[in-house]
């Protein structure tokens, strides 16, 4: 790339940086791979390329192409531009088989004939010892390299090939028209009105003049440039000439000389070829605003993921799983005692905490709530309202580029919805530190009241209840202080921690909620967020780079 910026320096006028128009058309074919038409992305991609290396070569070089139809006296044209007879001429035939190059300056001209694909037994050096004519170094074609082109009406499959292959590498193309056939729909349609985005890199030349009766000679020029006009090449300049009597030719010789000297054909033609194939490549990719996906519809997304792991029916079972399991431990030991009959809630679902009541555990896939009918039909209606959403109003590629992004890897949710909940940490068993001081007082209390009952049966069955010697609290008997007391705060206790374990279950519903909601929002923000959020970014890479290519 650094020596595509140092050519590009070379070329850069008027403030335009070609640098920056190929890495950004570079940067849109790159994100547009796979998701435009195959057949605009390598015509972007052969585009880059052919700039590329252009741009590695001479700077001081315009490669001017000429071509032409059978019999319209190219080959002349290129004979008399060139002073030589380097290109056979002929009318009833094709006679041009592969192009010929004529070069004016031949320092630094090598790389440039290599990569233009001219053989050396088809290539002349201007200023070599064959040119009599030479002015010495200031020839006006100094730094002209000139290509005759094969007929582009030639029957042969390869001189159509031959002549696509190098309209497309010159920096500035003559096209040679002859009075007869200057309307022909073949050069018309095939060259000259698709190159409508080139005409600043283009001259018409209408050969055989002096066949043309001289009062004949404007109107005639005229219906070329109203041709020309239609075809949408409104600034290319139409000149007469005749390379059999030498007509316009010093003109034509005068403007090629013009535009090589003025080192603008190169950037003009990369211009133009950037310019093309990026309005060829945003025309397909639409001109719709870039977006992103909206946090509701995300939201929305991450709830029917939610559902379907079926976190409500797991967050449901922990809380109770939870006010089970403290409360057991902080009830009168008859209740919990009692209370331990009941199944867990969690281990109805197949469910367990784990040892440190910290991580839910459990057998395969019925570990979880199954996925069921219904809310998997919601997933795939919040995956594709949340497709169809957010690539409302792009062009169909991205539509359907989105969608295909969309349900890519839904066909994992049920296994990747597991390994969620699996590696979400919730404390839902762990008991609180109170809970532990509640059951050493619970015992006392228990303990206090079995002494209590003991006492005042002994007391009772001795008659010395109501005695003054026995030992009294306020005057009631310390047997039934201790019997009565003990059961009634034990009651009261259970109470205060009933309203203390519905808070911590609570609590804990919460939190398990949290971090089971949070990880099954990773699995689809993994398995749709991302992914359609990779299109968006392609399709903003895609106008950004555009953006920088056409301006």
């Amino acid at each position: 790339m650094t020596s595509l910026l140092e050519g590009a320096k070379k070329l850069v006028t008027r403030g335009t940086d070609i640098g920056a128009r190929i890495e950004g058309l570079d940067a849109a074919t790159y994100a547009a791979r796979g998701r435009l038409d195959d057949s605009v992305v390598d015509h972007a991609q052969a585009v880059i390329d052919r700039a590329t290396g252009r741009l590695r070569l001479s700077a001081t070089h315009t490669v001017v192409a000429i071509g032409g139809a059978t019999g319209s006296g190219k080959s002349s044209t290129f004979n008399a531009l060139t002073g030589l007879e380097l290109s056979a001429v002929g009318v009833r035939r094709p006679t041009t088989s592969w192009a010929s190059a004529c070069v004016w300056g031949r320092d630094g001209a090598e790389e440039l004939l290599e990569w233009l694909g001219i053989p050396p037994r088809h290539q002349t050096t201007r200023d070599s010892m064959l040119d009599s004519g030479r002015r010495g170094a200031d020839s006006e074609l100094d730094g002209v390299v000139l290509l005759d082109l094969p007929d582009h009406d030639s029957t042969e499959v390869a001189h159509h090939l031959e002549v696509d292959r190098l309209v497309g590498l010159a920096d500035l193309l003559v096209w040679v028209l002859d009075p007869q056939k200057y309307a022909d729909a073949a050069i018309h349609d095939r060259y000259l009105a698709p190159s409508a985005d080139h005409q600043d890199v283009m001259l018409v030349v209408l050969n055989h003049i002096d066949t043309v009766p001289e009062e004949r000679r404007q109107s005639m020029l005229d219906d070329v440039r109203r041709l020309l006009d239609a075809d949408g090449l409104d600034r290319v300049p139409v000149l007469p000439v005749s390379a059999r009597q030498g007509i316009g030719i010093a003109e034509l010789r005068a403007e090629i000389a013009r535009r090589a000297a003025e080192k603008q054909s190169t950037r003009a033609r990369i211009d133009a070829d950037v310019r093309a194939a990026a309005l060829q490549m945003s025309e397909a990719a639409g001109d719709a605003p870039t977006r992103v996906l909206s946090p509701e519809r995300v939201s929305a997304l991450d709830e029917a993921f939610a559902e379907a792991a079926g976190v409500p029916t797991i967050v449901d079972a922990v809380e109770r799983s939870t006010r089970m399991r403290i409360g057991r431990a902080t009830a009168w030991p008859v209740v919990g005692w009692l209370s331990g009959i009941k199944p867990d809630p969690l281990r109805h679902l197949d469910l367990d905490l784990g040892a440190d009541g910290r991580q839910l555990t459990g057998k395969g896939r019925s570990s979880a709530p199954q996925v069921a009918q219904v809310q998997r039909a919601r997933v795939d209606t919040e995956v594709r309202t949340l497709a169809d959403d957010v690539s409302s109003g792009l062009a169909t590629p991205w539509v359907e580029a989105v969608q295909r992004a969309s349900v890519s890897r839904l066909d994992e949710l049920g296994d990747r919805l597991d390994a969620a909940l699996a590696s979400a940490a919730i404390e839902a068993g762990r008991l609180p530190f109170w809970a532990g001081l509640v059951r050493v007082v619970q015992w006392l209390l228990v303990l206090a009241s079995l002494a209590g009952l003991v006492w005042t049966g002994v007391l009772a069955g001795s008659g010395k209840l109501q005695d003054a010697d026995t030992p009294q609290v306020a005057g009631v008997a310390l047997a039934l202080v201790l019997l009565v007391g003990g059961i009634v705060l034990g009651l009261v206790l259970g109470l205060v921690c009933r309203l203390l374990v519905a808070r911590t279950a609570r609590a804990r519903a919460d939190e398990a909620d949290h971090r089971l909601r949070g990880a099954v929002a990773e699995v689809s923000h993994e398995l749709v967020v991302d992914q359609v959020e990779i299109e968006l970014a392609a399709y903003t890479a895609v106008r950004n780079g555009l953006s920088r290519a056409l301006a």
